[in-house]
């Protein structure tokens, strides 16, 4: 016997409080007149606070910091991704001496010449060890080329003008990190920390390599861009809200201030083609501290080390971060001291 299915029609569905198909909720008048209400009074609300002068303040640095940041990251972005299109991986092989004591020096310089960004520099990394490169001239390149590489410091030279003590103390710093950490690893580096992950990177045979060109610089640009935005946003919220008393505390001290900027270069996570940017407008810590904050941030940041732990095991990424944030901040610390 067949059992013909009653639906309830429009207007018995409005006389039981239901609208047809699932029903409007039972107090939709009142849902409707707050959904009215309500974003217009939070854009009005918005629409004074934006008149204070600390909001203006802050929205000011904001959009100084993005703008003036935004070219290099579309160079370096283009920069790393035409690399990792068109560079076989063997060329870097080639290019290292066989002895690992003196590649480790020459994979750190090599990144004063191939521009990428930190995000690439983790799997270029895996791709290098993958390829025979030893571990230790690996590690050194993985640390230099965000940090040194002519986009950076041209980027640095720009944020900071009329100091060019500056941009060599950025350089001398991140180079002489990279390789004592490649020195580090060589000494006291074990293959047990070490679990490198299958990833592949550069050209796939029968690919375009225009079209994996644009897919890795659209994804390094919008991924870096957002940290970019984020530290911009933050670096505008250290200058407009944090009261100067508070900075004070640890401006006023050589030691407090290199480590709270390189504590927060950790936190921010902002791309190394920008962050001169965001430590130039933290103007009321010495020169120094930024240069601790641009040294450690692009060795070591949160998404770096999660990108560390994905690729090379937990227990590297663990010892190995730990490990480049004393070495950097010391470098930092010392080569500071001794230009600027």
């Amino acid at each position: 016997m067949q059992v013909t299915e009653i639906r309830p029609t429009v207007a018995e569905g409005a006389v039981a409080g239901a609208a047809p198909g699932r029903g409007l909720p039972r107090f939709w008048p009142l849902l409707l007149l707050g959904a009215a209400v309500l974003p217009g009074a939070v854009l009005v609300v918005v629409g004074r606070s934006l008149d204070e002068p600390a909001v203006q303040a802050w929205r000011t640095v904001c959009l100084a910091v993005t703008v003036q940041a935004l070219p290099f990251l579309l160079l370096g972005t283009a920069l790393s991704g035409a690399i990792n299109a068109f560079v076989p991986a063997s060329v870097f092989g080639r290019l290292l001496p066989k002895r690992p004591a003196l590649a480790v020096p020459v994979a750190g310089v090599a990144g004063v010449v191939l521009p990428g960004c930190e995000c690439a520099s983790v799997p270029v990394a895996n791709s290098l060890i993958g390829r025979g490169v030893t571990p230790a001239a690996a590690f050194a390149f993985l640390l230099s080329a965000p940090a040194v590489n002519p986009v950076v410091l041209t980027a640095t030279a720009i944020a900071f003008p009329g100091s060019p003590e500056m941009v060599l103390a950025r350089l001398l710093a991140s180079l002489v990190t990279a390789a004592v950490m490649g020195w580090l690893w060589l000494w006291r580096g074990k293959e047990e920390w070490l679990r490198p992950a299958v990833r592949h990177t550069g050209h796939r045979p029968g690919h375009s390599r225009f079209t994996e060109f644009r897919r890795g610089f659209q994804h390094d640009f919008l991924h870096a861009g957002g940290f970019l935005v984020v530290g911009a946003m933050a670096a505008a919220t250290f200058n407009v809200a944090v009261p100067r008393t508070v900075l004070d505390v640890f401006a006023g001290s050589p030691w407090l201030s290199v480590l709270f900027l390189a504590a927060l270069a950790i936190v921010l996570a902002v791309c190394s083609e920008a962050d001169a940017f965001v430590a130039a407008s933290l103007s009321g810590f010495s020169p120094t501290a930024r240069l601790a904050f641009m040294v450690v941030g692009p060795m070591v940041d949160l998404k770096l080390i999660a990108l560390q732990a994905g690729t090379f095991g937990r227990a590297f990424a663990v010892r190995f971060s730990t490990a480049t944030v004393v070495v950097a901040v010391a470098c930092s610390a010392v080569v500071g001291g001794v230009l600027l």
